[in-house]
């Protein structure tokens, strides 16, 4: 007699289940669905140029509940309470003669019992496709947050990435942030130290960006000499260059300290070409100790371009002379203002607010005091 299996026995002898995935197949398909704009049904317009970036709302809505709320439970205008028209006398006196007949049809409905399947209501045609504006991302930024709400997957790069992980914290994208967080360890290097200050200008406001913007200090304290050889070092807002100058963690000579404000400076009035090179270096001057600054050197290379302070030059020569012949205060303009200001700081660099005559008004600076000295330089 052929052996009987017991229930349990028989589950093990059915076969084993096979899982099917193709994700790589799905999120391309997503990809192209959010690429088409006839296929979706929402249009954000980003950034300042208003560049169209079009999406899925319930795509959206099921991965960010910060799009949930943005798209489907926006608080409907306030409208006005109309009276309700008047009805003449006729017009009441027919309403009131069809109720009976009303009342018996419904209930001879409900007894054969027949259920009336209510139409859904259509959306008003102007509604079907919404468009939003954002001001707060650059177009390049969120259209990466939308492909990887889409398709689970995104190629982060130095250049957006700290508007992304801004972007994946302000839309409550938790596990994008954390990849953001672990990519900053390995992408801040000589290459890209600068385009991550530059970005952090444009996102100062974000909570990721003073963890960010200290981790890329820190760096540049490190290889302060090659960061600022950089070409891409003139790329950055002047308050951030003065920032940087005026750390005292910057490993860095005082020549190529000098270096750095001279090609920045001169890149700035390349496009400013009614600016004097002398009055844009002289926001820098402060930070630079000249009489570190071996005396040939000063000679054959800053002196001849009439661009620093004669008095400063000779205050450098006579100190390296005799330091007992020169207050130390003389050796560069505003100095004590700058050793006073540091003290008060202490070591510590963070980000705040304030105001800069050559860049925007939300900008890197010096934390910890409010004395006029931690504001902006101007030039003498």
């Amino acid at each position: 007699m052929p052996e009987v299996l017991p229930l349990s026995g028989m589950a093990d002898a059915e076969p084993d289940l096979s899982t099917f995935e193709n994700k790589s197949g799905l999120a391309e398909d997503m990809k192209f669905l959010a690429s088409m704009p006839e296929l979706c049904d929402v249009t954000f317009l980003v950034g300042e140029t208003r560049e169209p970036v079009c999406a899925v709302k319930a795509v959206l809505a099921a991965r960010s509940r910060v799009f949930q709320k943005m798209l489907y439970q926006a608080p409907s205008p306030q409208r006005k309470k109309e009276p309700p028209p008047r009805e003449n006398k006729l017009r009441l006196f027919l309403k009131r003669s069809s109720e009976p007949l009303l009342n018996l049809q419904n209930a001879a409905q409900q007894r054969s019992g027949f259920n009336q399947q209510l139409a859904p209501i259509a959306e008003p045609p102007g509604q079907q496709h919404q468009t939003l504006i954002i001001e707060e991302f650059e177009p390049d930024v969120f259209r990466q947050l939308i492909e990887y709400i889409h398709t689970g997957c995104v190629t982060l790069q130095p250049r957006t990435l700290l508007g992304v992980m801004n972007a994946a914290d302000y839309y409550g994208l938790e596990e994008l942030r954390r990849a953001c967080g672990g990519f900053v360890q390995c992408c801040i290097n000589v290459d890209t130290v600068c385009a991550l200050l530059a970005s952090a200008e444009r996102y100062i406001q974000y909570k990721c960006t003073k963890s960010l913007v200290q981790k890329v200090l820190e760096f540049v304290d490190e290889h302060g000499n090659e960061v600022l050889n950089l070409g891409s070092f003139t790329l950055l807002p002047q308050h951030v260059v003065r920032l940087i100058l005026a750390r005292e963690e910057l490993r860095a000579d005082e020549f190529t300290k000098f270096q750095a404000a001279l090609m920045w400076s001169k890149k700035y009035c390349d496009s400013n070409q009614n600016t004097p090179l002398k009055e844009v270096i002289g926001n820098f001057l402060e930070y630079i100790q000249f009489h570190k600054i071996p005396a040939n050197v000063l000679m054959r290379e800053v002196h001849p371009l009439g661009i620093v302070p004669y008095s400063i030059i000779m205050n450098a020569l006579a100190f390296q002379a005799d330091p007992r012949s020169v207050d130390p205060g003389k050796l560069s303009p505003n100095s004590s203002r700058v050793r006073r200001a540091r003290q008060s700081h202490g070591r510590s660099m963070s980000v705040q607010s304030s105001l800069d005559p050559y860049g925007s008004n939300t900008t890197l600076s010096s934390s910890g005091s409010s004395d006029p000295a931690s504001g902006p330089p101007h030039s003498n």
